[in-house]
């Protein structure tokens, strides 16, 4: 008999079950893995990893594969709005009752050993892929790379997107240290994409060591852009002419690029012809990554989290709101470099409207207040009982067709995007 016979009861059940919500290793999913696929046969598999850029990559790799036919899953985290956008099988979440029955499932084999919230995530997102006849699957790594549960499943392809600073309680605090969490999704003999424009020396040296065919940007393969196209090349294969990315910002480039490697490498074992990378950079979608809601005061949403993301951000702003006096509404982890985000909004932004966040990882309006006041920045308003207040606050700041930017986190975003039903 099933333990819970809703998604809302697993999932609840979950977050409080293991100790620690964060918990590295593989001892443990790989042990219950085991028992419940002695057998594994796995889909061809793509591995993504690094701190900015992997669902862009992830997406950017459904939308051509599936152009071409192929039947995708795609495991991805943290969802937007609902748990099942983690768990895609051809873009479409899951049911609840397909995780449910995985859920319960694990739980049955599972015996004595403690599972935390992701390790139940990604051992249900496997096990449904398994049984779902897919032509490949996409696996997101959650955090790091050699200890997070993703890395129970050896993967045909890795790309490592970007490294840089973030998570530095878990990672490590240099890119050195970050980048040799991330290279352990390296396999022997098997390739990896490296879209970093300037690598650790630590990935460069982790795929030596385990012999891993690396392909880097900028050295074996890159691309170039015109006004309203763009190219690329690597040493056996080139195109020209390619549609512009339909996900907003500079670095979609990078992400595309280091896609067409991944996918030219795998060419011999999923083939993919032109039309089908062409209509899989039109097609992409991402919620949640500058998404740009139209109105009289137009909204625009990013999860940014970390300085690598946000000075991608603020380079957006400049080159497509220049004109434009920006009001932001902002929350963030308290895990995150709260200081250098700042550092980089503070030109762009006009005002700020800090808005509470129902998570005990947010970093509080005390500490908030302090570190705006250290830095004399006075345009900024506190004391909002909830982002509906501070939305509205924002946009009673607004003139018509200036801008609100709702940014800093996950969790804020997503909460918009339900209050406001804007999807």
């Amino acid at each position: 008999m099933a333990r819970f016979d809703s998604l809302e009861a697993w999932l609840t059940w979950q977050e409080r079950f293991h100790p620690r919500l964060i918990d590295l290793g593989l001892e443990r999913a790989a042990q219950v893995f085991k028992r419940l696929h002695p057998d594994y046969s796995k889909p061809l598999t793509i591995t993504v990893g690094g701190t900015n850029g992997k669902g862009s990559s992830i997406a950017f790799l459904e939308a051509i594969y599936r152009a071409q036919g192929y039947k995708v899953g795609t495991f991805t985290s943290p969802h937007i709005l609902r748990y099942n956008e983690r768990i895609k099988i051809d873009g479409v979440p899951v049911e609840d009752t397909l995780i449910c029955e995985a859920f319960e499932r694990i739980d049955n084999v599972r015996e004595d050993v403690s599972l935390s919230y992701f390790e139940f995530g990604t051992l249900a997102a496997v096990d449904i892929f398994s049984r779902a006849d897919l032509d490949i699957q996409l696996l997101e790594v959650g955090l790091g790379g050699r200890l997070d549960s993703v890395n129970i499943i050896s993967a045909d392809l890795a790309i490592i997107t970007s490294i840089c600073i973030d998570h530095v309680d878990w990672l490590g605090g240099t890119r050195e240290a970050i980048g040799q969490e991330k290279a352990g999704i390296f396999r022997a003999n098997k390739p990896a994409v490296i879209g970093d424009k300037n690598p650790p020396d630590s990935l460069i040296y982790a795929a030596q060591e385990k012999q891993t065919p690396l392909s880097c940007i900028n050295k074996e393969f890159d691309y170039h852009k015109s006004t309203d196209t763009w190219e690329w090349t690597s040493s056996t294969q080139h195109y020209t002419d390619l549609p512009i990315p339909a996900l907003k910002g500079q670095h979609q480039f990078n992400n595309a690029s280091s896609v067409l490697m991944a996918v030219t490498k795998m060419q011999p074992y999923l083939a993919v012809d032109r039309k089908a990378i062409d209509s899989g950079l039109q097609t992409v979608k991402l919620t949640g990554r500058f998404q740009l809601i139209e109105g009289d005061i137009p909204v625009l949403l990013d999860v940014g989290h970390n300085p690598q993301a946000v000075k991608m951000l603020a380079e957006y702003l400049k080159n497509n709101f220049a004109d434009k006096t920006i009001h932001a509404v902002f929350a963030i982890m308290k895990d995150k470099d709260v200081s250098s985000i700042i550092d980089i909004m503070r030109d762009v932004v006009e005002d700020w409207f800090i808005s509470p966040i129902n998570t005990p990882r947010a970093t509080s309006e005390t500490v908030l207040q302090s570190l705006f006041a250290q830095k004399n920045l006075n345009n900024t308003m506190f004391g909002f009982q909830n982002l509906s207040e501070a939305v509205a606050a924002a946009k009673k700041n607004a003139k018509k067709d200036e801008l609100i930017l709702i940014f800093g986190s996950f969790f804020l975003v997503s909460e918009y995007l339900t209050e406001f039903k804007n999807v």
